[in-house]
């Protein structure tokens, strides 16, 4: 990354968290230069790019000022404080970039991306997917690569089609992903959940449930898991990966967060996987749009064919203009420099959302018998452990008259599962200042569980 560049991250991250406000005025070339330690010249060619992506504006003899804002999006707005919501901050868009990238897309693929393509996708993108896919240290090759609406749509296929290994049940981490569950229960799939705690799941009866069940595949979020924000060490990927190879089971490895992993070292279960039997899925959805609705899956030779029949019959193919955009995207750098800056914003929430639990913390009294440690702290989402006594619907009701909003864990269980009483917290949309204020609230609002 070029210096101007990581000047120019930092300048978006803090006017998107506000800590510049619309109308305000930057500190001068001079003093930015001092700051970062760079000369005039880099700073300016910051500054311009800042210009042009219209985030600020330059007055004669005056200086570079933020540009109001034409939406009410903003992060510290002080309406709702919103720890529920999970999609990323629309303050960190790409808008201009992805902008720039259709265009580009249009006039470079126009002979393919206004017809239909093929189930598979891109071949362009696929081999861009390819060499991403490998920094995340998942080696494969093109002929295993699907371009996907989305998750969902891999993990609907998945759940539709019939399995090598002839088995029938879906076995899911409880608590989990809610609208995998939704789907599972609308359509009747045979399911059953195995507990995920801040410790992760019980490896013994993992491998019961794969010698006793007829578990077709297991799916799991290894990292950053939602709801709780906990990873799987290494030793227990390994573990997975290799009863799944013993008993004849698939795991369905979601790894929608990756690009958010600060641990070089962190792999996958996927590169622990010798069978044959992970099947890996990427989505961009959270570090970049939800509206791209574009994943990627990585199938084993076993089911490459019959997802590629399952898929064309779904939708023959996934949007091509947003997979030729996409394509130019990655291939251009820009999503590598986005990727520093939305990892950077979070890392910054996510270290004074600790800091705050902390300091908060006592105000709840025995309310909160345990928080997730800050080695164990997504990014973006994390967990409390509530007493017994703690009702969440009472507690949503009441912080939602002080303008704070947290949803109940319930939709995120089997019907019948039995329900830890976590209590799920996001800060993918909370401002620095909303997350001081916030915490202070929802602890308070916890103590007065805690005197009971």
């Amino acid at each position: 990354m070029h210096k101007y560049e990581g000047i120019l991250t930092d300048l978006e991250r803090q006017i998107a968290d506000r800590r510049y406000k619309e109308g305000s005025k930057l500190p001068s070339i001079r003093q930015l230069s001092e700051s970062y330690g760079v000369n005039k010249s880099t700073v300016i060619r910051a500054l311009e790019e800042l210009e042009s992506r219209h985030l600020v504006y330059s007055i004669a003899k005056s200086g570079y000022y933020v540009v109001q804002s034409s939406t009410d999006t903003a992060p510290d707005s002080p309406d709702v404080i919103d720890f529920a919501v999970s999609a990323p901050d629309p303050a960190f868009f790409p808008y201009l970039d992805f902008q720039h990238c259709m265009n580009k897309a249009i006039d470079t693929y126009k002979n393919d991306l206004f017809v239909y393509g093929t189930p598979q996708g891109l071949p362009a993108l696929l081999v861009m997917m390819q060499k991403l896919l490998a920094d995340y240290q998942v080696f494969t090759r093109v002929g295993s690569l699907f371009v996907v609406s989305g998750v969902q749509q891999a993990l609907a296929i998945l759940a539709a089609l019939p399995f090598p290994n002839g088995k029938t049940k879906v076995l899911i981490e409880q608590p989990g992903y809610h609208l995998f569950i939704e789907q599972l229960v609308t359509h009747g799939v045979p399911v059953m959940g195995i507990r995920r705690s801040r410790e992760g799941i019980d490896l013994d009866e993992l491998e019961r449930i794969f010698r006793t069940e007829p578990i077709k595949f297991f799916y799991t979020i290894p990292r950053f898991h939602a709801p709780l924000g906990s990873s799987y060490p290494t030793d227990v990927k390994k573990k997975i990966a290799a009863l799944a190879r013993k008993y004849d089971v698939y795991v369905v490895e979601d790894d929608y967060l990756a690009d958010l992993e600060p641990d070089g070292k962190a792999d996958p279960v996927h590169a622990y996987d010798e069978g044959g039997r992970v099947v890996y899925l990427k989505s961009f959805s959270k570090i970049m749009f939800p509206g791209l609705r574009i994943g990627i899956a990585v199938i084993p030779g076993s089911l490459v064919d019959l997802f590629s029949q399952y898929k064309r019959i779904a939708d023959i193919d996934s949007s091509m203009i947003s997979q030729g955009a996409l394509e130019i995207y990655l291939k251009s750098g820009m999503f590598e420099r986005h990727k520093h800056k939305i990892k950077a914003a979070y890392a910054t929430r996510s270290l004074l959302f600790r800091q705050m639990l902390a300091e908060y913390g006592p105000l709840a009294g025995g309310a909160v018998q345990e928080a997730a440690g800050s080695e164990e702290l997504s990014p973006v989402h994390t967990h409390l452990v509530l007493s017994p006594s703690v009702s969440q619907t009472e507690l949503a009701r009441r912080l939602r008259k002080k303008s704070v909003v947290i949803e109940p864990i319930d939709k995120h269980y089997l019907p019948g599962f039995p329900r830890d009483n976590y209590l799920k917290l996001n800060v993918s949309q909370v401002g620095d200042e909303q997350i001081r204020r916030g915490i202070r609230l929802l602890m308070e609002e916890l103590g007065r569980y805690g005197d009971r």
